[in-house]
């Protein structure tokens, strides 16, 4: 394969010196770990490296699967055996290595592609394995498992088992970290071959260690009953080894306000606020108070509310008092709003009655609607019932009505609907 120039300027810069200098191999190209202070969540070089070579090898068993398996195996072997080793297949394998959005995994296939190109032609008899020959002993980006640091130091507790098997050694297997073990729950130490507080050691023999859970308020103990304690915890007092709580409601370790009072936990203490009625309390409730509140007074042995309205307290004109927990208030009297800070009587508006609407034609018309019907009536009564003047009576109401309602049906059934 013919040698290409990497992309990106100090890798083309280390190439051309290559070149210049004939160097037989390539310039190793190394990665700076990152500073102390950059980002928590960005990966380690060394995670990188090795999630891109485990996407390398998962591109290998790609382009296998996906260019043979037809059946001809004489075929398949003599072509397979020129493809295996191909550019063509190195190509497609690091055309998808890295997803687009891994920005971290672009940056270092570039700076190592001259170094994984060389392993593909030179190296893969020697080096069968690409993570430990790319990112630990070329790259020098990681460490071997159980070891930390520049120089791969072994983590405590050793490589074969660094924190004794129960915890984790920061920065294992890669040139970073501090090396410090981070035990698992009940294990402490330097590493972890100790049982941490609350916790004692139920087994132990040469290579294992088994702690288990002290009775609750046991900081050390030698067994998991409560007579076993030999430590207590904070707020506990350590008494015929049984670890009893400290009442520090009773004591001077207490503190809390003025306007609070001391509940004893287990191991602990609460400050809870007094009742309204009270200044200062020792205890729940209006009984327990050390001196009543303003709007309450002392009565027995509670401080209850005081009444103020019993006295005449609202010098407003029409006002009532109301009273109200610890205080007052004055309020309109029924029947009254309040305006401008003055109370007034509420104007009620008087319901419109029927005719309320009507014009003064209008009242006319039927005036004289009413007094034509009065007049049809007495006819028809001289008339002693004759059919003849009933009907006349009968047309001239119906008339009269018709007349009346033509100019009024609107507001009428706008009355009607009004409840007027």
């Amino acid at each position: 394969m013919a040698p290409r120039a990497p992309r990106g300027l100090a890798p083309a810069l280390l190439w051309g010196l290559s070149l210049f200098l004939g160097l037989p191999g390539p310039v190793w190209v190394q990665l700076s770990p990152p500073p102390k202070s950059s980002s928590p969540t960005e990966p380690h070089p060394c995670h990188t490296c090795r999630g891109l070579v485990d996407s390398f090898n998962k591109g290998l068993e790609r382009t296998i699967r996906d260019n043979f398996g037809g059946g001809n195996t004489a075929w398949e072997e003599e072509k397979l055996s020129k493809y295996k080793d191909s550019e063509t297949r190195l190509v497609e394998v690091l055309e998808g290595v890295c997803s687009k959005s891994d920005f971290e995994c672009h940056r270092l296939l570039e700076l190592s592609e001259e170094l994984v190109e060389s392993w593909w032609f030179h190296k893969q008899q020697e080096a069968p394995d690409l993570f430990q020959w790319l990112c630990s002993d070329s790259l020098k980006l990681c460490c071997p498992s159980g070891t930390f640091g520049p120089s791969c130091l072994p983590c405590p507790g050793g490589a074969e088992r660094p924190c004794g098997g129960y915890g984790q050694c920061e920065g294992e297997g890669t040139r970073g970290g501090s090396g410090h073990c981070d035990c698992q729950a009940g294990y402490g130490g330097e590493a972890c071959g100790q049982c941490g507080l609350g916790y004692f050691e139920a087994q132990r023999n040469a290579s294992h260690l088994v702690c288990s859970a002290c009775f609750g308020p046991c900081a050390r103990c030698s067994g998991p009953e409560e007579s076993n304690c030999l430590q207590c915890k904070k707020g506990w007092v350590l008494h015929h080894l049984k670890c009893v709580d400290i009442d520090e409601c009773g004591t001077e370790r207490a503190s809390c306000g003025a306007d609070q009072f001391c509940v004893n936990t287990e191991g602990s203490y609460e400050c809870r606020d007094c009742a309204k009625a009270c200044l200062g309390c020792m205890g729940a409730g209006p009984g327990r108070c050390k001196k009543c509140s303003p709007g309450y007074q002392q009565v027995g042995s509670k401080c209850l509310d005081v009444d103020e309205c019993e006295k005449a307290v609202c010098p407003g004109e029409n006002e009532q008092c109301e009273n109200t927990e610890g205080s007052y208030r004055c309020v309109c009297a029924e029947g009254y709003k309040q305006i401008e800070g003055i109370c007034v009587k509420e104007q009620i508006p008087e319901s419109a009655g029927f005719f309320s609407e009507m014009t003064e034609d209008e009242l006319v018309v039927l005036q004289q609607m009413f007094f034509g019907v009065v007049i049809c009536a007495l006819a028809t009564l001289a008339a002693k019932g004759d059919l003849v003047f009933t009907a006349i009576f009968i047309g001239a109401v119906a008339a009269m009505t018709g007349y009346w309602l033509s100019e009024r049906s609107d507001r009428v059934l706008e009355g009607f609907i009004k409840g007027r």
